[in-house]
């Protein structure tokens, strides 16, 4: 789809009786709203249809709450999960009046930072390519009370379940085959029971336009899974990610499943990363590749001083929750170091070298999550990168050794990623003027992000913890 008419056609086509208009709100959650297909007219591409912003998270208050949502046909897709034919298409938000692009809007903001990047002259295409892991869960279960909390999460797959009775029909059993913690990557069926969900996962994604590269059980037991797509450029990788979350969700959900984006929602095991490659482009030729350190140029030298000077800043919107930070600690894979090195995965930044050619010359960021929002999070490395590029920030020496294995005097030298939300929030107070170049992000959506991600911080903090109990109870 590229125009208002081929949008139409595609409704007509599809017998499409609604008209189902998805957009993300501040902290990436899709929203929507549906109207009756009458209403898409190739005007209203232009004209946006009306809504009440006021009840989204961190959007308007009640007083100006009227907003536009404006249609992207390039987006639109009929939604294979409505039981009535549904066209959905995804919008950016305007102003009423003016329409001019909401300042909150993180498509908004996305849209933006590309439009940055062309008026710096450096480059006219980012492209990224993320990498989101997720877990499957029979069920989830969980409570917060004033007296006592609790969760649980479960999978017939799991190393934890190998007691339990099983097998359908006469008697009781247990069938064995169980993923232990850190195990994995990549047992076959029948020990990986989700290969059949997974490629569903697959077919749906690339009946919707979603190039698929490969799918995969993960590391951690219980159902941990990776789906990689292709990459593409920021606004339309995001898009895709959305749309990715949008039917693995979905799909689960038809088979009894569920499933999580949460970075950790396991104790002793791999969290979930959303490792995110990167490369700048310029009329149809990549930039990346070079003769300098892992076959890089001077320009990709420059992008990750700036990613690993920002990166601090950069964790407040890459992994923006307090559970982000129960994965970025030492011993689980985890890119807790602010360094960069060619196939090193223990470092933050790792150059691939899978291929010599220079389209595939790219940088992976290892530290983001696939809860950020990923307009957010693309935006943001980009605005890094750009400022290393803009100032020529070197980044350093590469560290081409096992991290994890450095002498302790050593690794302290290492510069390391926030501890916790509160530390990144910091950081982003500390450092976020090369987010605001270009107007791409405002004083004004930052104030807001940190003001609620702090409430956040604080309502963990001032919770008891169930561990504080075996800890202290009789103290």
């Amino acid at each position: 789809m590229s125009t208002p008419k081929d949008v139409l056609a595609l409704a007509k086509k599809a017998g499409a009786r609604m008209v189902d208009v998805k957009f993300v709100d501040t902290f990436g959650t899709w929203q929507h709203f549906t109207v009756p297909v009458g209403e898409l007219t190739e005007e209203v591409f232009e004209e946006g249809f009306g809504f009440d912003g006021s009840s989204i998270r961190g959007w308007k208050s009640i007083e100006a709450s009227d907003m536009l949502a404006m249609p992207d046909p390039t987006t639109a897709f009929v939604d294979p999960f409505c039981a009535v034919p549904t066209l959905s298409v995804t919008a950016t938000i305007s102003e009423t009046g003016t329409k001019e692009p909401y300042s909150r809007d993180p498509r908004g903001i996305a849209h933006r930072a590309e439009q940055y990047l062309r008026g710096t002259g450096i480059a006219d295409t980012a492209v990224f390519g993320p990498e989101a892991e997720f877990f499957i869960f029979d069920s989830v279960r969980f409570d917060q009370k004033a007296n006592g909390c609790f969760y649980e999460v479960d999978s017939g797959e799991a190393a934890w379940n190998s007691g339990r009775d099983e097998i359908e029909g006469p008697g009781s059993g247990n069938l064995g085959y169980k993923i232990r913690h850190k195990e994995g990557y990549f047992p076959v069926g029948p020990t990986d029971t989700q290969q059949d969900l997974r490629t569903e996962m697959c077919l749906v994604m690339e009946q919707l336009g979603i190039v698929v590269e490969r799918q995969h059980h993960e590391v951690a037991t219980a159902g941990q899974a990776e789906i990689d797509f292709r990459f593409n450029t920021l606004v339309k990788t995001a898009d895709t990610m959305m749309l990715y979350k949008y039917i693995i969700k979905n799909v689960a959900r038809k088979h009894g499943k569920t499933v999580t984006f949460m970075p950790k929602p396991l104790f002793g095991d791999n969290g979930s990363g959303m490792h995110t490659h990167q490369s700048l482009w310029s009329k149809g030729k990549p930039l990346f590749a070079g003769k300098e350190y892992a076959g890089l140029s001077p320009m990709a030298l420059h992008y990750i001083g700036g990613i690993l000077k920002h990166a601090r800043a950069l964790c407040a919107l890459c992994n923006p929750t307090t559970n982000s930070y129960k994965r970025l600690v030492p011993g689980y894979e985890a890119p807790v170091n602010l360094a960069y090195s060619a196939r090193n995965r223990s470092a933050a930044i790792r150059i691939p070298t899978f291929s010599e050619s220079p389209k595939s010359k790219r940088i992976e960021y290892r530290p983001p999550d696939p809860a950020a929002n990923p307009y957010l999070a693309y935006s943001a490395l980009l605005m890094a990168g750009l400022d290393g590029v803009l100032n020529r920030i070197d980044p350093g020496e590469p560290l081409d050794k096992n991290i994890y294995e450095l002498p302790p005097e050593e690794a302290h030298r290492v510069p390391k990623v926030p501890s916790s939300l509160g530390e990144a929030l910091d950081s982003l107070e500390q450092d976020h003027e090369f987010l605001l170049r270009g107007d791409v992000f405002s004083k004004d959506f930052l104030n807001m992000w940190i003001e609620h991600k702090r409430r956040e911080h604080d309502a963990l903090r001032l919770r008891p913890h169930p561990y504080e109990f075996h800890l202290y109870y009789d103290c």
